[in-house]
């Protein structure tokens, strides 16, 4: 039975039992708590909930990229498509990158959210963070893609370790032929048993959301916000209208709609928003995005690179973040300085990918960069980064599944039919039977 004729057949649940229905009202009950009762939100086993249900997740990110990347190549005729397809994907995250950086720049001089700021700030605070961008250097960045031991990439978790190793083994496994068949079953038979346990480990999904939220608003908020309110809503309006209009026209120009794709992975933007993790998300949309139509091997070429190079949320938060922060300090910057930091954030969003505090470091590395007097504002927004990584990991998911969806329309590996009748259908991914039919 396919993964569409399964989901098809599949009884309607009560609602109650619908998993994104249960994460909502997770998120709800977690920002009650949170804001009501703090110090029960701060207790460190509410927090474990969240933390916990994240390394459930991780725990089968790298055999789903493996499994995936493997049996994608593996059973593609020619290594030259393999090259093709990175070469494409890598084009497209340069370009819909860059309109995401200029996006945040137009919007951040337009508004002016940090004109006649009045808060406090202390630069001690980000010590820590401008201390990891100074170490962050490109050929450190691309030597750590080579893993010191195959193993050591899956126990760590290193999406691209994997990924590169995943690409060497599966080329290798291509050019056995026939004689490769029998490991080629056995990865594929991998795969599915995989995705059956990925649906399993969704299930939790709600205990980790209302984990996850609870601890955060009774850390951080609501009193963190402040007179920073202003920054969080430009930022979340921003990311919005790239979601809808730069994304919305690109997946129109491919022939599908930005607001059906939305609703198809809302279970995954649920997941993030509670988390405040793209990755939390990653082994539910590689499965999603193979059943929308995509070809296995875009699917685990495009999506795990995406989560290193096609950082959109991120890329918008860099240009508005620089800009508030130099309108609270009272510091001009020319349209020269300005374009210099769309270039420089160009770099330094590919090179602290994987670190924990990403966004907050490629920040400190931009600011570093362009105006070394900025890094100390950076205390500025500290308070509410973590209110911001949220924005940040869904305009980010987004991003990559458009991005999925795109690469394999352009290289001719999007079976329309399967898509449109996705994008038709409500899909539960904590449906153990439909998961294991994936690919």
């Amino acid at each position: 039975m396919s993964a569409t004729s399964a989901a098809a057949t599949a009884p309607n649940k009560p609602f109650y039992r619908v998993l994104y229905v249960q994460v909502l009202v997770a998120i709800v009950l977690g920002v009650i708590v949170g804001w009501v009762w703090p110090e029960v939100g701060k207790n460190e086993w509410i927090k474990a909930l969240g933390d916990g249900f994240v390394k459930l997740i991780k725990m089968v990110i790298a055999p789903v990229i493996f499994c995936t990347v493997v049996s994608g190549i593996a059973h593609v005729s020619e290594v030259k498509k393999v090259g093709r397809v990175a070469v494409k994907a890598l084009i497209y995250f340069e370009i819909v990158s860059t309109f995401a950086l200029a996006l945040g720049l137009i919007v951040g001089n337009f508004i002016q959210p940090g004109a006649g700021f009045q808060g406090q700030s202390n630069a001690a605070l980000v010590a820590n963070y401008a201390k990891q961008a100074s170490e962050m250097k490109s050929i450190d960045f691309v030597l750590h893609i080579i893993p010191d031991t195959v193993v050591g990439a899956f126990a760590q978790g290193e999406i691209l370790q994997v990924l590169l190793f995943s690409i060497l083994f599966g080329i290798a496994l291509m050019s056995l032929g026939e004689r490769g068949h029998t490991m080629r079953a056995f990865i594929d038979d991998a795969a599915h048993a995989i995705f059956g346990v990925i649906a399993i480990v969704v299930k939790f999904a709600p205990i980790g959301a209302f984990g996850a939220m609870a601890f955060t608003i009774g850390r951080y908020g609501p009193q963190a916000l402040g007179n920073l309110a202003g920054l969080i809503a430009t930022f979340y309006l921003t990311a919005l209208a790239f979601v809808i209009i730069v994304l919305g026209i690109i997946a129109r120009i491919a022939g599908f709609s930005i607001f059906k794709f939305l609703k198809y992975i809302k279970d995954e933007l649920l997941i993030v928003l509670g988390t405040s993790s793209s990755e939390s998300a990653l082994p539910q949309m590689m499965e999603k995005l193979e059943r929308l139509g995509c070809s296995k091997p875009v699917v685990g070429l495009v999506v795990p690179t995406g989560y290193s190079f096609n950082l959109d949320g991120t890329n918008i938060y860099m240009t508005l973040a620089t800009l508030f922060i130099a309108q609270a300090m009272n510091v001009h910057l020319s349209f020269g300085e300005q374009i210099t930091i769309l270039l420089v954030a160009m770099l330094t969003s590919k090179g602290a990918s994987g670190i924990t505090g990403a966004g907050f470091i490629t920040l400190a590395g931009t600011l570093a960069a362009v105006r070394p007097e900025l890094v100390p504002g950076m205390a500025i927004v500290l308070g509410i980064d973590k209110f911001m990584s949220e924005c940040r990991a869904l305009t980010n998911l987004c991003g990559n599944g458009v991005a999925c969806v795109i690469v394999a329309w352009w290289e001719g590996e999007l079976d329309r039919d399967k898509l449109r009748a996705a994008l038709d259908k409500d899909i539960d991914p904590s449906d153990v039977e439909i998961a294991v039919t994936t690919g």
